[in-house]
């Protein structure tokens, strides 16, 4: 059966952002990139909030016409250009994207039905606040928080208006030079 994972990069006091949504405050080289691409092959679809996507539309299809573009980089432009991409909003009314599928709210049967389907795994990358719902619906089956060697003071927690608890199984953790303590969880049966 495939999984629901969730990518998140965060900060030590446990912000996915700052207040405007800036993201320049994560550490990346190729170490980091080299273990976030670990994952990102075992996965076919990403899931997306509306934010996110339109972050992710406006660089990577562009890094395919780069020819300057290498390493991570273009590897990653060219699985965004081959997955599948499912966007949950109530705010975007289309998407110009072929491979991305516009869904204006979570239905837990439908999210089930897609996990029991053949292919690789579902990545939801970055969208704190589509974090938070799946948690809330228990759709998260494994965590990949690369936790940052920074405290942001405010901004976009990771984990907000959770009303219960989840037990996690910590099932390894990499120290990277540049700082970064990259954590990957297993979500434990209820």
């Amino acid at each position: 059966m495939r999984k629901i994972v969730s990518l998140m990069h965060m900060s030590l006091d446990g912000f996915a952002a700052s207040l405007q949504g800036e993201l320049n405050w994560i550490r990346h080289d190729d170490e980091v990139f080299n273990y976030v691409d670990g994952f990102i092959r075992e996965s076919d679809t990403g899931l997306y909030g509306p934010k996110t996507f339109e972050m992710m539309e406006s660089y990577w299809p562009g890094v395919l016409n780069n020819p300057e573009a290498t390493g991570h980089h273009l590897q990653h432009a060219k699985w965004y250009e081959q997955a599948d991409k499912i966007v949950f909003s109530q705010k975007l009314k289309t998407l110009e994207n072929q491979k991305a599928k516009l869904v204006p709210q979570i239905l837990t049967s439908e999210l089930k039905e897609l996990k029991n389907k053949p292919g690789k795994n579902l990545m939801i990358f970055g969208s704190p606040g589509l974090v938070q719902s799946f948690v809330q619906l228990d759709l998260i089956d494994e965590f990949i928080i690369n936790i940052n060697p920074v405290i942001l003071g405010t901004g976009i927690p990771l984990f907000k208006n959770i009303s219960k608890k989840v037990d996690l199984q910590l099932l390894k953790s990499t120290r990277f030079e540049c700082g970064v303590l990259g954590c990957h969880y297993e979500v434990r049966p209820a």
